[in-house]
């Protein structure tokens, strides 16, 4: 069972103060809907440059709990990993990698061992652990990511993918369908989902990603 979100729950009062925060910036139906490069995935925002991209892993280019890339996403995979190499691709986890989850990093190994992409040891879980996102890319500077909006979030939660890309500044791709969620996961994601649409009805829109870090 996976630990308490401490960073989630606390986040709800954020987003009663600034519901647009669950709102993405682009969704699609399942991950081999994602365009590579992103950029294109952000057409009604001027002058894009997507230079990295944070994945989230379960129900988005996995089955949950599994540590492998789901077999009819694998291309699709391969296409983003040589259109963002190297540290420019990173898995951001709340099971693998979450230090309250995998104190000892061996969830996380196992996921870059499988995926070939660097999965980030975090303290805070999503949609909280925004400044270690940017300190990671801060201490990697060859990927040439110097603001938030230079990164795109790609993940199937808007109260943890989307909230993070949003708190960040960064652009946000909800993955709407996902891979096989378990029973827990779609209550609650269809809980979001019914939000999220009520919220669109009412006007609102996701924030421009160019809000300071952690505004």
């Amino acid at each position: 069972m996976n630990a308490f979100n401490v960073s989630a729950t606390l986040n709800i009062f954020r987003l009663i103060a600034k519901p647009s925060l669950c709102l993405p910036h682009a969704t699609i139906s399942t991950f081999n809907q994602l365009p590579v490069p992103l950029n294109s995935a952000f057409g009604k925002y001027k002058n894009v440059d997507i230079r990295a991209v944070v994945l989230d892993k379960d129900n988005c280019f996995a089955i949950p709990h599994s540590n492998t890339v789901f077999e009819p996403y694998e291309d699709k995979f391969k296409r983003l990993r040589e259109a963002y190499p190297g540290r420019r691709l990173l898995i951001v986890s709340n099971t693998s990698g979450a230090t309250s989850i995998d104190p000892e990093g061996k969830l996380a190994a196992a996921v870059t061992q499988a995926t070939g992409v660097t999965v980030l040891p975090h303290s805070t879980k999503k949609p909280g652990c925004g400044p270690e996102i940017m300190e990671y890319f801060r201490q990697h500077p060859e990927t040439g990511v110097t603001r938030p909006d230079q990164i795109a979030v790609v993940g199937d939660r808007l109260t943890t993918d989307v909230m993070l890309a949003n708190m960040m500044g960064s652009y946000a791709v909800f993955i709407k369908d996902g891979v096989v969620p378990t029973e827990e996961t779609s209550v609650f994601a269809r809980m979001e989902q019914r939000l999220g649409d009520f919220l669109i009805k009412r006007g609102y829109e996701a924030p421009d990603p160019s809000s300071p870090f952690e505004q």
